[in-house]
């Protein structure tokens, strides 16, 4: 909960609408303003004789006004109004200020401490009232629409946070935690593009895992789906540049894309994939070796205007069915 929430409601719950904290040394002044707001159901009195706990009084009670006298022993008035500035709790309720005698020149040097009224003492009793309402209804209504702001603020922090989260779920697989198809397809068409523009490389590879109906089959479709988290995780080890990026195709399929790469990138991460995966020797039962592979196609270009995307694609894609039937666990680079 804000401090601003908490003042709002500590107000509300209590059973006045009016809060008057008065801050004078003599005692007589006390009473005269007691019996000044006795009878009024809406206003709650309380009364400091020392003005050296005023400031903690006032955090500690939050009134809605504070009626306070200028001429104090031991305490200068304008500094007291000044620390009620300088402290969170107590800088926006409103102080007026008690004076023995109409002078404009004290009245400016009220304003200027943070005064937001003057009056001379005592008081008239129908003026005093009027004024503590008036700025106890105005203070009262500044905490509720600070409130109502902050509410505001933190529904749009979170409603950002959670419109972040589903964009990312949109981009991203649920198996695997890789980015997905359809996050895969808008950033390939847009760095292929940028390739074409800048005259840069790219290297696509297209990777499979070796005989996996054989592994689900063997070790059931819970097993599969772990081995796939698992690749998922080796891939995103090795696309070690924050440009590069991994996603499932679909299936056991997968892809990487590598902007502004050279033209031994392909075969360097293919071979540093391979390794990665076999290295994690998870056993798999009648394939050679007996652990889980993957195979990759890869293919490099520097793609001109009239270059296709789905060329490049279908490029990489059919270097990954020569590593197949070359022998699986391997990378071969279309030409």
């Amino acid at each position: 909960m804000s401090a601003t929430q908490f003042k709002t409601d500590q107000i509300l719950s209590s059973q006045y609408l009016c809060m008057v904290l008065l801050v004078d040394d003599q005692p007589m002044i006390g009473e005269a303003i007691r019996r000044a707001l006795s009878g009024q159901s809406d206003i709650d009195f309380h009364y400091c004789q020392d003005p050296s706990r005023a400031v903690d009084l006032a955090d500690k009670l939050r009134p809605t006004v504070i009626l306070q006298d200028l001429v104090m022993p031991g305490v200068d008035g304008l500094a007291l109004v000044q620390q009620y500035r300088d402290q969170a709790g107590t800088r926006e309720i409103p102080v007026i200020v008690l004076s023995t005698k109409e002078d404009p020149g004290i009245k400016s040097a009220a304003f200027t401490a943070g005064a937001n009224d003057y009056l001379v003492k005592v008081p008239d009793k129908i003026e005093l009232i009027a004024r503590i309402r008036y700025h106890s209804r105005a203070y009262i209504h500044r905490l509720q629409r600070d409130a109502a702001y902050e509410a505001l603020r933190e529904s749009q922090q979170q409603l950002v946070l959670k419109n972040l989260e589903l964009s990312r779920l949109i981009n991203v697989d649920g198996l695997t935690g890789l980015n997905n198809r359809r996050y895969l397809d808008e950033f390939a068409e847009i760095e292929w593009k940028r390739s074409i523009r800048e005259g840069t490389g790219i290297s696509i590879l297209m990777i499979d895992v070796d005989n996996f109906k054989h592994y689900n089959d063997t070790y059931g479709h819970l097993a599969g789906d772990d081995i796939l988290r698992r690749v998922g995780q080796v891939m995103k080890r090795c696309a070690e540049r924050p440009a590069d990026i991994v996603a499932r195709f679909g299936g056991e399929e997968f892809v990487a894309i590598l902007p502004n790469s050279s033209p031994d990138a392909p075969q360097a991460f293919g071979r540093k994939l391979c390794a990665a995966v076999e290295g994690l020797a998870i056993p798999h039962a009648n394939v050679e070796p007996a652990v889980v592979t993957v195979s990759v196609g890869a293919v490099f270009r520097t793609p001109k205007s009239d270059d296709s995307l789905k060329s490049a694609i279908d490029a990489a894609d059919a270097a990954l069915y020569k590593s197949k039937r070359a022998g699986r666990n391997r990378v071969i680079v279309s030409e």
